[in-house]
């Protein structure tokens, strides 16, 4: 596996100018989305901004992508109801829905550099629940699995599924990539049980490392990411 950009020992990303990628997950007090969800639906449009022509080549925010990839890669979710979710989405960004959730993600933005209608936002109130227990999932699905050991807020899991799905994203060939594109970028964020996270985090899949900034200690595996195409390698 590449090595890491989320790892937490001195490293020269640490010496690039750091940018965060924003997302904004609607909360509506009526109806909020199911916590599950968000959770997959924030994986999925990290991967739809990744693979945007306006993040490729010349396009628009291909110079901020690459600036947010060559440092640490940080994503910060915050919530948004109503008026804020409307001018959130008038900013320049990509709305991905799921069964319940809808999130926003940005063009990467340097750390003090936050579009004042997104920087107002509240990053706590994420604290999101499941109606019922999801099923579970398919083995021909990319599953990021999540550390059983862990207590996240829904935002701080939503930013991690987020980085698990980078990580396997970059780990893929373009034959692999453009199925996965296909698919719609289908897969599933689930919480592994304590003996299956033992397993996984000694596979050699993909594995988020939390650099400690919120919620969680320094080096915490957080979660791992099991794409089909991974497993054999």
């Amino acid at each position: 596996m590449s090595e890491s950009p989320f790892q937490t020992e001195p490293n020269p990303r640490d010496q690039a100018p750091q940018y965060v990628l924003p997302l904004v997950v609607r909360v509506e007090k009526s109806a909020p989305p199911a916590r599950t969800d968000a959770l997959e639906t924030a994986a999925r449009a990290v991967l739809v901004l990744l693979c945007d022509e306006r993040s490729l080549g010349d396009g628009a925010w291909a110079r901020a992508v690459r600036d947010w990839q060559d440092a640490r890669i940080r994503k910060v979710v915050r919530r948004a109801r109503g008026a804020e979710w409307r001018r959130a989405e008038a900013l320049d960004g990509i709305t991905v829905g799921g069964k319940t959730a809808e999130v926003r993600v940005f063009p990467p933005v340097p750390l003090d550099g936050w579009p004042k209608d997104l920087a107002r936002l509240q990053v706590s109130g994420t604290d999101l629940d499941d109606p019922e227990p999801p099923a579970a999932a398919d083995p021909a699905v990319p599953v990021i699995w999540l550390n059983p050991e862990l207590r996240m807020s829904a935002g701080k899991a939503m930013a991690q599924a987020g980085h698990g799905a980078q990580l396997a994203w970059w780990e893929l060939s373009e034959e692999e990539r453009d199925a996965w594109r296909a698919s719609g970028f289908a897969l599933a964020v689930r919480t592994a049980d304590p003996a299956r996270w033992r397993e996984l985090t000694t596979s050699g899949l993909p594995l988020v490392r939390d650099a400690g900034f919120t919620e969680i200690p320094p080096g915490s595996a957080t979660v791992v990411a099991d794409h089909p195409a991974l497993r054999t390698r």
